[in-house]
């Protein structure tokens, strides 16, 4: 029984800090779409996801207004289309990223991920087709993600693959240039890219899933802020137990929107993701988080152990509060979502370097970083391939999503809009990575892979 205690907590929470359900995401499998004719195949797709996903946003708004707990975004993943499309005779998956948009849009959602392909061990035709998809897909659509799998903890690295995705950015970046590049904040180069992420823009429905879940990220940054302003002269045993019960709490809304959702859309329940996730919003901050632990600005000096406390104690309140907590779960550092974040990468706290080393202990990785439009691609693929290290070697999941804004450089700043914030042009090391990234081939996975 739910005391009136709680409710009245949980209704501060909402009301004062900024706790909503971050989205609420349906995945749904398109493996039994398939068809040779890419049209039918379009059609088949088409037709599934405005049958599943049809009462989607109606029933996450429902669940708003009776529970009182925002829902801010309702969302569709599906099966990475280099899969579900393998069979269509076919040079280009264009024509099916304009059909997930204009079902994404039929369906009332604001974005769809799954234009994915998996190649952390090589690559088949389909795959190639679907990379070399990319850049059009992303800028002739609205709604559609898109994500790269090019490594893994068992298989090593892809290095022809993060050579190739450093090219694609760029002509993602180019084909939207009159936009500020926004296709690139549509795309996501991971290591060990998880099946049941409902966060955008990594999002896709794993081959190992139901045919249909839904699976709710839940965030509240602000209400771990306001927890530890509490016992801001604490030591750090305290600070711990804070955030772990106060991502208890957290969770526990997240696990009842999810069964509700769940019951009336009548679709198994997949994960609840516990992942502080932050917006652009004064007061919905990570980098806040970090300053009321102490640190003059993210950046400075412990905020690597600021994170790692902040993510490991997110987790083990989450796992307390829920059977199934599951996708990322911990914390994540965009830059351009998060406004303390903004502010510590122009006044020079917060460089490129320091998110990589905070990306050892983070939820994901080097997310929605803006970077100069000259950037060249094989600097990109270094940095992937930096980033990617890291998740292979740490046996975790990270990520790279970068921005190269044509026609912009250090000491700009660039306006996504809404969710995606606004950040600074930072710096990127000018040295040459070139001949590493040109050699190809594959890094092996690391000698502790080895489990069986």
């Amino acid at each position: 029984m739910i005391s009136r205690v709680e409710i009245q907590e949980t209704n501060r929470m909402i009301a004062e800090a900024n706790l909503d359900v971050r989205t609420i995401t349906m995945g749904i499998s398109l493996i039994d779409c398939a068809d040779p004719d890419i049209n039918k195949f379009n059609e088949n797709i088409y037709k599934k996801i405005t049958t599943y996903a049809k009462d989607l946003v109606k029933v996450g708004d429902e669940i708003a207004k009776q529970f009182g707990v925002p829902v801010v975004n309702k969302r569709i993943s599906v099966t990475p289309i280099a899969i579900a499309a393998a069979g269509c005779k076919t040079d280009s998956y264009v024509s099916i990223a304009k059909t997930l948009d204009k079902a994404a849009q039929e369906c009332g959602v604001n974005f769809i991920g799954g234009f994915s392909a998996l190649v952390q061990k090589g690559c088949t035709p389909s795959d190639r087709i679907l990379i070399d998809s990319i850049p059009e897909a992303l800028a002739v659509t609205e709604r559609v993600c898109s994500s790269v799998n090019i490594g893994t903890s068992r298989n090593g690295l892809n290095m022809n693959a993060v050579k190739k995705m450093g090219e694609i950015i760029i002509e993602t970046a180019e084909l939207t240039k009159d936009r500020d590049s926004i296709g690139c904040a549509k795309l996501v180069v991971f290591c060990n890219a998880v099946e049941d992420n409902p966060f955008m823009a990594g999002a896709f429905h794993g081959v190992g899933e139901a045919d249909c879940v839904i699976n709710v990220g839940v965030s509240g940054p602000g209400v771990v802020k306001r927890a530890l302003m509490e016992v801001r002269d604490a030591d750090f045993e305290t600070l711990c137990e804070v955030v772990k019960k106060t991502a208890f709490k957290i969770t526990r809304v997240g696990q009842i929107v999810a069964q509700e959702a769940s019951k009336r859309l009548n679709v198994p329940f997949g994960i609840i993701d516990l992942s502080l996730a932050p917006t652009p919003a004064v007061g919905d901050s990570i980098a806040e988080i970090f300053q009321e632990m102490g640190l003059e600005h993210a950046g400075a000096p412990g905020t690597t152990a600021a994170l790692a406390i902040l993510n490991d104690n997110v987790k083990k309140g989450g796992v307390m509060a829920s059977s199934y907590v599951g996708g990322l779960s911990g914390a994540f550092i965009p830059v351009s979502e998060d406004h303390a974040m903004i502010e510590a990468a122009k006044v020079g706290a917060l460089t490129l370097e320091k998110l990589e080393a905070m990306t050892c202990v983070c939820s994901v990785g080097l997310d929605m970083v803006a970077i100069p439009g000259s950037t060249t691609a094989a600097t990109i693929s270094g940095i992937i391939a930096d980033e990617a290290a890291i998740g292979m070697i740490n046996n975790k999941t990270t990520a790279a999503r970068l921005i190269p804004v044509i026609g912009k450089e250090v000491g700009d700043m660039v306006e996504f809009g809404g969710l995606l914030g606004y950040a600074p042009i930072m710096a990127v090391n000018k040295f040459s990575c070139e001949n590493f990234i040109k050699r190809g081939g594959r890094i092996p996975a690391p000698i502790h892979s080895f489990k069986n």
